[in-house]
């Protein structure tokens, strides 16, 4: 049964969203709501005073739920020596459009204390690396499938 449903305006502000030459005014990496995660990925991250921490590495998205767990923020060192990894939950971020990246609802302290990982590990390969996280920020674990 086909859908009525309004396609994506051709018209729109300058850099706001590419569209899908191949597609009717499809957009392929952002809408009003929606982002493609290659546009999150190296988006900046701030402190809740405005204060650059670093960037969006990647997220980690839970399988089953298929919602957004953790955002791992990449910030420190010089050229990637000396550089950290430091996944956050999802929903300690809300993105600001006036610093045109996200803010964290976490304070410096307890962020340089969290579980944490260099570049090109792995450390989700480890079962109780999310749990470590989980328990770090307060929120309670997940139950395993």
């Amino acid at each position: 049964m086909p859908t009525n449903l309004p396609n994506e305006r051709s018209l729109r502000p300058a850099g706001s969203m590419e569209l899908d030459p191949a597609a009717e005014g499809v957009a392929m990496d952002e809408t009003p709501r929606l982002i493609a995660s290659d546009k999150v990925e190296g988006t900046p991250a701030y402190a809740k005073d405005g204060t650059h921490l670093g960037t969006i590495d990647n997220f980690m998205v839970d399988k089953v739920s298929g919602q957004v767990a953790y955002a791992v923020l990449s910030f420190g060192g010089f050229l990637g020596l000396g550089e950290s990894h430091h996944p956050v939950p999802w929903r300690a971020l809300r993105y600001d459009v006036r610093l045109g990246g996200y803010v964290l609802d976490i304070d410096r302290d307890t962020l340089v204390g969290a579980p944490s990982h260099g570049p090109g590990e792995d450390a989700f390969a480890d079962p109780a690396y999310g749990g470590r996280i989980d328990d770090h920020y307060g929120r309670p674990r997940r139950v395993a499938a």
